[in-house]
């Protein structure tokens, strides 16, 4: 140990430079370092100072006593070093080479293997060296647990007690005094000392120990001390490890000299395993390992290696089923309570298993270990500078961890190491375990690096320089807090941030509380974010644990359950005395120690605060400046939600929220996380449901917008557009509506001038407006009208208009409108535009009348509108008719169109003709133009015009199912446009006849409606009116409509009633004149009412019909019928009907009585077949049904109603052929079932038309019944051929005969299918 001699002053000033040189070299030698750099720099003022100035003279005795006193204080530490002694240790018997390297090079390499002493012995060596007498020997360690254990054991040895001689100085807790020689400390600790101090005057020694961890501090400290060596020459620095790169530290530290000790006292073995290590077996390998050193080694505790808590636990659980004799079960992890942990160092019996992550690697000895079983694996902690995620995957370990881990057995005999892995497994694995500055953010480190002025990251000496993109999204996440500029030098937030002892997003957190009044939330909540979690989950207690801490848990925030953790344990403190608070603690599952570094934490940031004069909040601040203020450090980290539990995050990340969280159960839709941790899958950790508006403004800084559909807004006058924010790709805010002006002028001018201007959006007060518009507007009617876009000039010649006379600075409506007013005082017409200006060519008078703006018929003009939009519902011809005529508008006129557009609609719908029709048309053209040459608008089909035109030039007839009308354009069919008396839209619809139909009603109303005019009356009981007219004329507005009478059967009197329609009238009207007739020939009445079938009233009932009076009723009218009204005319005048009456009434009775007689003659057979019908089993269902419907049609009230004696003589032949039927049908099943399927075609046919019965003429209601009729007698020639047929009838007859009516049909009824 060097000896201190009494300093030396020169006598007189000023000093000479070999006196000052002397006296700086004597100050490095006898005075503190921390006193060293104040007073070198206080002598070197002496050089230019005389003896005889007064002031000097004060000034050098003032510093003579200053450096004595310097000196002494050092002197009182060289005496009161404790007394040194080396246990026998391997470092022990090295420690004069090592002290005479330590006392000749300012930098020394100390490569110890596990188990050499390296870390307890290498202090005292310094101590013993002379070191720690000027300054403190400080000894850094990665873990607190490390630093208080080691601190303790050198105490121990020096026989002082712990924080005096020795003492150590962790996150939180500083057991440390003036009169130490030795401290331990955590490297974190030291690296943030030197934000107070940055020469480290303090140490005269540095020793840091398990280097080979290449934690980021550790590089961040040794790239460091290798520039401050050089300013303090008097620092020694020392780095120790168990397994480390030699060569690479020490040419790092210009090739400092190296000492290698030799590490165990003890031999291991190592074992291979023969197979690889599969997840699923891996519990049962270590069982078997187990069961090995139970069976065949000696008595010793295992420490068993393993990559994670999740492992730990299952490995437990299977050890436990396992039920070793004497052997307990211990886990050691970093996250495990202080007196669980304190577990493993107490005294056992038996034997101790110890599942261990890699925190027992490095630094902490476990006593008694003689084997390890190593997995061979880690979570290592990698960070991605492409998703921003810090990731924690499982990794095989390198050799010289897994050599690390090979040491911890061998410390106290023989030991064996069991490795589940194969040789080659290991040999191929990487030598040294990858620095964590290659592997994590360096935010931290560039804020404090730019706090400090130590230049550039890039210019750094580290021994491994990190990869460049993790220096660039370091600045990109300082940028993102608003830390550093874009060209990155510390801002003003920066200089705030580093000065706060937490992580720069948690510290931007706090600076963002002070604008939102939650600085006191904020700063428990850093805290506690920054400590471990105080909550506790025993492995045998985790059920018990959870529901504990169940009563803080919040559903929205996992924050906010941080907050209700303090601020429910700070009232308990307040409360409680220490024991009992300690006891309260642990009897919730919370760890009392990290409740005190938490709180400890929060007093340090609580002083740090105030430092800066933020603003602690009077009140409790609500959720939103929470959680803005938690927001503003997290904007990297948010997620909306896209499925139930998966939430889509910036940078196109998926995440989901972490089990334990209170939001997992129900996400929101927007979240942050406090952090976002991959393993299996990528989780949120922390996680609070935010609202996404609160980003706009937080991330006004990072958001990229773009524009989109920027349009003309009328209200405001300004073109705007949507807004799309994204936040590092994830989109924050959509559609948002913005003032486009103020983004791109020159975009938005033509945008207001197109908009604004030329598409109508104006509504200023300009009269150019007006005229243009309606210079427009009647152009654009004319194009309709010819259905043709080249009369009005393009918009680009409206653009252009405007354009050439708008400035350039105009893009909204006021600046257009104070432009505007300043511009017409010299020109009133500036901007008005002229017809030729925009018209492109004339149109002919030929060419007008070919699209006419009405159309005449029968003295009224229908007004034609004209629209040409392709797809729109007014497309093509709207016909404007008013309510009150609807019901008399023609048929088929419409179906021509204008002449303009008919050769069109010729053209394509003989195109849509099949083609083995259509080629014989070729080219259609022409024929079509033959054709209007002989042809004219005309209220008949056109298709029926066409298709007699194209027989007359061509011989061949084109039928009316070939003609597909329903497939054309809907421009080639007329709109009918319904307006009521104030011309108001009503309804709209291309076919008339729907329109009349749904309609139908509010005409009857208004047909109905009083007026002089009107002949309408009820109870009508006898002819007493003159006349019955076809038609009348009724006004109705400045109008005058049509309306037909009818004769309504009301059953006990008759009315006369106006209809829409001359069928309806005429078919009403039958039924009404035969009431009459039935009222007037009520004598007659009377008696076939009681004599017609007397006494067949259960014969009737036996044959299946209905009741006699229905029957009879129905006989008795059609006798009528035939006798008065036989030639179906209808009667308009009184003395018709008189004539008519007194010349049939006689012949009533008798046609009465012969339809009854053939009906009563046919009853007891009809018995007899319901009887037989009734036996036939299942198979003949559909022939029941059949005859059934026969019968039921052959003596319905309908039918027997029109019947006529001819119809009723054939009665008997028709019930024989049933009876022939049913004979026959027990053989022919499957032949009468076919023989129903053909009849069904026609029968059905006749059955859609029921409805429709008034609208038929009488002649084609005739040929429908007729038809009915021929139907019986195909009925005879299918079942009962030998009772022969009264006319030739056959399938294709019938066909032939329905496909007439079917034609009659369609051109009366257009929309009938």
């Amino acid at each position: 140990m060097q000896d201190l001699n009494p300093m030396n002053f020169p006598a007189k000033l000023p000093l000479t430079s070999r006196q000052l040189g002397q006296l700086k070299q004597e100050l490095i030698v006898c005075v503190p370092s921390s006193d060293l750099f104040r007073l070198t720099k206080r002598a070197g003022r002496f050089a230019q100072s005389s003896v005889n100035d007064e002031a000097a003279s004060k000034e050098w005795k003032s510093f003579q006593d200053a450096v004595t006193r310097a000196h002494e204080k050092v002197l009182s530490r060289q005496q009161n070093i404790p007394k040194i002694r080396f246990p026998d240790l391997p470092v022990s018997a090295r420690s004069e080479e090592i002290r005479r390297l330590i006392e000749d090079s300012q930098v020394v390499i100390i490569a110890g293997e596990t188990g050499s002493g390296k870390t307890t012995q290498i202090p005292k060596i310094c101590l013993q060296a002379g070191r720690g007498v000027k300054g403190i020997i400080g000894h850094t360690q990665p873990r607190r647990i490390a630093a208080r254990t080691v601190a303790n054991r050198i105490a121990e040895e020096l026989e002082s007690p712990l924080g005096k001689a020795v003492g150590y100085k962790v996150r939180f807790s500083d057991q440390t005094s003036p009169d130490s020689y030795i401290k331990l400390m955590t490297d974190g600790i030291l690296l943030a000392e030197i934000q107070q101090d940055r020469f480290l005057s303090k140490y005269d020694t540095l020793i840091i120990d398990e280097a080979h961890e290449r934690s980021l501090n550790i590089d961040f400290l040794l790239g460091y001390l290798k520039t401050l060596l050089v300013q303090r020459k008097d620092l020694k620095l020392i780095i120790t490890s168990a397994t480390i790169d030699i060569q690479k530290f020490s040419a790092h530290f210009n090739d400092a000299p190296i000492v290698e000790v030799s590490g165990r006292t003890y031999p291991v073995d190592i074992i291979y395993s023969d197979l690889d290590i599969l997840e699923g077996d891996r519990n049962q390998q270590i069982v078997d390992c187990l069961r090995n050193i139970q069976d065949t080694q000696e008595q010793g505790d295992v420490l068993v290696f393993l990559s994670g808590e999740r492992e730990i636990r299952e490995a437990s659980l299977a050890l436990r089923r396992a039920q070793f004799p004497n052997t307990e079960i211990a886990p050691l992890y970093a996250r495990l309570s202080l007196a669980e942990q304190s577990k493993i160092f107490s005294p056992h019996k038996g034997r101790r298993v110890i599942l261990s992550t890699n925190v027992a690697e490095t630094s902490i000895t476990v006593p008694g270990i003689r084997y390890v079983i190593d997995t061979g694996r880690a979570r290592v902690s990698r960070y991605s500078f492409r998703t921003k995620v810090q990731r924690l995957p499982i990794e095989a370990i390198s050799q010289a961890s897994a050599n690390q881990r090979a040491g911890r057995c061998g410390r106290v005999s023989d030991g064996v190491c069991f490795r589940l892995y194969r040789q080659d497994d290991f040999d191929g694995r990487p030598e040294f375990t990858d620095p964590e500055i290659v592997r994590t953010n360096l935010a931290a480190v560039i804020l404090q690096m730019l706090q400090l002025r130590l230049g550039d990251i890039r210019d750094f000496p580290f021994i491994d320089p990190p990869d460049s993109r993790l220096i660039n999204d370091g600045y990109k996440l300082l940028e993102e807090l608003q830390a550093v500029t874009a060209d990155g030098n510390l801002t003003a937030m920066g200089k705030k941030l580093v000065t706060l002892p937490v992580d720069p997003r948690f510290a931007r957190m706090i600076v963002e509380s002070d604008k939102n009044g939650s600085l006191n939330e904020l700063v428990v909540i850093t805290s506690g974010l920054s400590i471990q979690d105080p909550r506790e989950r025993p492995g045998d207690k985790q059920q018990a644990a959870d529901q504990a801490h169940k009563q803080w848990a919040d559903q929205d925030s996992d924050f906010v359950s941080l907050l209700n953790l303090w601020n429910h344990f700070e009232e308990k403190r307040r409360d409680l005395s220490t024991n009992q608070y300690s006891k309260y603690c642990r009897s919730q599952y919370v760890s009392f120690i990290r409740m005190r570094e938490w709180r400890d934490l929060h007093h340090q940031l609580h002083s740090a605060c105030r430092a800066l004069s933020l603003k602690e909040n009077q009140q409790p601040a609500d959720y939103a400046s929470v959680h803005r203020s938690l927001l503003s450090g997290l904007l990297g980290q948010i997620g909306i939600r896209e499925e139930k539990w998966e939430f889509l995050g910036t940078r196109n990340r998926k995440f989901f929220i972490f089990p334990g969280s209170g939001l997992s159960k129900k996400p929101p839709k927007w979240v942050m996380a406090g952090s976002l941790m991959e393993t299996t899958k990528q989780y949120a950790l922390n996680a609070a449901k935010i609202d996404s508006a609160w980003l706009e403004s937080l991330a006004a800084h990072l958001v990229k917008k773009t524009h989109s559909e920027p349009f003309y807004h009328h209200k405001s006058g300004q073109v705007m557009a949507s807004e799309r924010q994204t936040l590092f790709g994830l989109s924050i805010v959509e559609g948002k509506k913005v003032v486009y002006g103020n983004i791109n002028a020159s975009e938005a001018r033509k945008v207001f001038i197109q908009q604004a201007l030329v598409e109508e959006g104006y509504r200023g007060k300009g009269a150019f407006h007006a005229h243009n518009h309606a210079l427009v507007s009647e152009l654009q009617a004319l194009e309709d009208r010819f259905r043709r876009r080249d009369l009005l000039a393009e918009q680009m010649v409206i653009f252009s208009h405007y354009d050439e006379r708008v400035p350039a600075t105009v893009c909204n409506l006021p600046a257009f409108e104070k432009w505007r007013k300043t511009a017409e005082k010299t020109d009133s017409k500036l901007l008005f535009m002229s017809k030729e200006y925009l018209l492109l060519r004339g149109l002919s008078d030929s060419e007008e009348a070919q699209f006419p703006e009405v159309i005449l018929h029968e003295g009224f003009e229908f007004d034609l509108r004209y629209h040409f939009e392709p797809g729109h519902p007014e497309d093509g011809i709207n016909l404007l008719i008013p309510l009150a005529i609807l019901h008399q508008l023609p048929h088929y006129l419409f179906q021509w169109l204008v002449p303009g557009m008919l050769r069109d609609k010729c053209i394509a719908l003989i195109k849509g003709l099949p083609k083995q029709i259509r080629r014989q048309f070729v080219p259609v053209p022409d024929y079509v133009d033959k054709i209007l040459l002989n042809v004219s608008a005309q209220d008949r089909p056109l298709t029926v015009v066409l298709s007699e035109q194209l027989q007359r030039l061509t011989g061949i007839k084109v039928e009316e199912a070939s003609w597909n009308s329903k497939n054309l354009d809907n421009w080639y069919q007329m709109n009918f446009v319904l307006q009521n008396d104030k011309d108001q839209l009503i309804a709209m619809a291309r076919s008339l006849h729907r329109l009349q139909g749904d309609f139908k009603q509010q005409i009857k109303q208004s047909l109905g409606r009083p007026s002089e005019q009107s002949i309408a009356r009820k109870g009508v009981l006898e002819w007493d009116f003159d006349q019955l007219p076809v038609e009348v004329e009724l006004p109705r507005g400045d109008m005058t409509i049509k309306a037909w009478p009818a004769l309504q059967d009301n059953g006990e009197s008759a009315s006369i009633e106006l209809v829409d329609n001359p069928l309806v009238a005429q078919q009403i009207s039958r039924h009404g004149q035969l009431r009459l007739a039935l009222l007037k020939g009520k004598e007659q009445h009377k008696y076939l009412s009681k004599n017609l079938l007397r006494g067949e009233e259960l014969a009737l009932k036996a044959a299946g019909l209905g009741p006699r009076e229905e029957i009879v009723t129905a006989i008795i009218e059609a006798s009528f019928q035939q006798a008065i009204f036989a030639s179906g005319v209808v009667i308009r005048d009184r003395d018709n009907f008189e004539n008519s009456f007194s010349t049939g009434i006689s012949h009533v009775v008798d046609i009465a009585q012969r339809h009854a007689v053939q009906i009563g003659s046919v009853l007891a057979e009809l018995h007899e077949q319901q009887k037989r019908l009734r036996g036939l089993d299942s198979l003949a269902v559909d022939t029941q049904l059949d005859i059934a419907s026969q019968v039921s049609w052959l003596f319905s009230s309908d039918t027997l109603r029109r019947v006529k004696p001819e119809n009723t003589q054939q009665y008997p032949r028709f019930v024989k052929g049933i009876s022939i039927r049913i004979d026959k049908l027990t053989s022919q099943v499957a032949k009468d079932r076919e023989h129903i399927i053909d009849l069904r075609l026609f029968a059905d046919g006749v059955e859609g038309l029921r409805e429709k019965q008034q609208l038929l003429t009488s002649d084609l209601a005739d040929s429908l019944l007729d038809f009915q009729w021929l139907l019986e007698e195909y009925r005879i020639s299918l079942f009962a051929q030998q009772l022969k047929t009264r006319v030739p009838v056959s399938a294709k007859r019938l066909g032939k005969r329905w496909s007439d009516i079917l034609d009659q049909l369609k051109i009366l009824l257009p929309d009938y299918h």
